[in-house]
């Protein structure tokens, strides 16, 4: 699907990155969900392959090779992804995440405005707040509780816990055994980093390090009204922090089956493009 490579950032750590290395209309790079080794994933390339879009994936520290950072914060994403960028000749990019890929997404628009032209995240986690219940309609809290409390509190969660299967609806499952198996196979691959999957939850529910009305370009927030894992009160919550975003809200869906958009909104990034190069 494209090539894997170990680039050694300034400070030294190893960042795994794919690419698929071909597509002339836009450049995206993919921030995965949690946990993922950041391997590019077959519906993904092959939406964008159909759109002349090149791929860009990475693993996020102490993922699919790349070293960890324990004390990460979410903003911490945008520093990696510059140099990423650099390394692989990149200017102008859109940025994509799912999950607990959202967050970095939005961070790297925030962080490098020169460079993020426009942002999807799907089913995306939103800062902590106490405005609202921010873990309201989750089927598992455990790990972002945890996470709240710190890494030590986090990693001790990890230790015992386990997935819990009605996170996930009925069409959830049902995307993973088809469109999206490529999906479950590498969360399964990336299940066994209990360090990364605790820097990621403490990052989520600790201040991420920008402010939300730091991200100028266009968002694209896709989330299913029914999901399990993050509530669709999230997707509210960036709506009315964001300047410029819009929300896709699909009743149905949950948080795996949300991702069937995605064909779709990379028609939404490339018309984004369009109107952006309009004279």
């Amino acid at each position: 699907m494209g090539t894997s490579r170990e680039l050694t950032l300034a400070d030294g750590r190893a960042l795994r990155v794919h690419d698929t290395g071909r597509g002339a209309a836009l450049t995206v790079v993919w921030h995965h969900g949690t946990p993922q080794t950041g391997a590019l994933l077959a519906p993904l390339v092959e939406a964008a392959d159909a759109r002349d879009i090149r791929v860009i994936s990475y693993g996020r520290p102490g993922y699919g090779g790349s070293t960890g950072l324990p004390g990460r914060t979410v903003a911490s994403a945008a520093e990696d992804v510059r140099q990423l960028a650099d390394a692989l000749g990149v200017g102008e990019f859109a940025s994509m995440g799912t999950s607990g890929g959202g967050p970095h997404a939005l961070a790297c628009a925030a962080l490098l405005p020169d460079r993020v032209r426009g942002v999807v995240c799907y089913a995306s986690v939103a800062p902590y707040t106490e405005e609202f219940d921010w873990y309201a309609g989750m089927a598992d809290s455990g790990g972002l509780r945890a996470g709240r409390e710190g890494r030590e509190a986090r990693l001790a969660h990890g230790a015992t816990a386990e997935f819990n299967e009605d996170s996930f609806l009925p069409v959830d499952w049902k995307t993973l055994e088809s469109t999206w198996s490529s999906l479950g196979k590498d969360a399964g691959a990336a299940s066994a980093s209990a360090e990364a999957q605790a820097d990621d939850d403490v990052a989520f529910a600790s201040p991420w390090g920008f402010d939300l009305t730091a991200v100028t370009a266009p968002v694209l927030l896709a989330q299913g009204g029914a999901d399990r894992v993050i509530p669709a009160s999230h997707a509210e919550s960036l709506l009315h922090g964001l300047p410029n975003a819009e929300l896709w809200l699909r009743p149905r869906d949950g948080h795996i089956s949300v991702l069937e958009t995605v064909p779709l909104t990379l028609d939404w990034l490339l018309a984004l493009r369009r109107r952006v190069r309009r004279p």
